[in-house]
């Protein structure tokens, strides 16, 4: 896929995508990108995701999301493949993205803004969990989350009370504990 320069930093959400998502106070649409497969429209927010689908009684939110539930997103740049892994351990949305505009740097730097602190925890045997203290972008609430790495289960021994050390430590940097 090859990607053009448009010349604009931030192009304008389509009309009938804005008026759809109907943004809370607050709230401000960034950037956006098409997905091939279903025509919906993926919208960068600075509180939230959002993924509006075509419909012929007008636009309709398909999905919404805030940027603290966004674990992370990779970027297939010659497929143009999209994958947004979720910390609540929802399946991975896939979106097939075309006028992209600065949707990758966005959703990058939403993530980002959201991240506090975060640490990295060896479980041995080559097992990672990873805690984070993040900020709701909407409230400016602060809370903390575990993601357990491939192949952890909480119920592993000792992964429960590591995790639990790790969260604990996190808070603590942050004043929540």
């Amino acid at each position: 896929m090859r990607l053009e320069w448009t010349g604009l930093r931030r192009p304008s959400v389509p009309p009938e995508v804005a008026e759809a998502i109907d943004p809370a106070d607050g709230e401000k649409l960034l950037a956006w990108a098409r997905d091939v497969g279903t025509g919906a429209t993926v919208v960068a927010g600075r509180h939230r995701l959002y993924a509006v689908a075509p419909d012929p009684e007008g636009a309709r939110v398909i999905m919404s999301r805030p940027w603290h539930l966004v674990d992370a997103g990779s970027w297939g740049g010659e497929d143009g493949i999209l994958k947004i892994t979720w910390v609540d351990g929802q399946r991975p949305t896939r979106f097939q993205l075309t006028e992209l505009g600065m949707f990758p740097e966005t959703l990058r730097e939403r993530v980002q803004a959201s991240v506090v602190l975060a640490e990295t925890l060896d479980l041995g045997g080559r097992r990672t969990a990873k805690v984070v203290v993040r900020k709701d972008l909407a409230t400016g609430g602060l809370l903390s989350q575990a993601v357990l790495g491939p192949g952890v289960r909480s119920a592993d021994p000792g992964v429960a009370e590591q995790v639990s050390d790790g969260l604990r430590r996190v808070r603590e940097q942050v004043g929540l504990d």
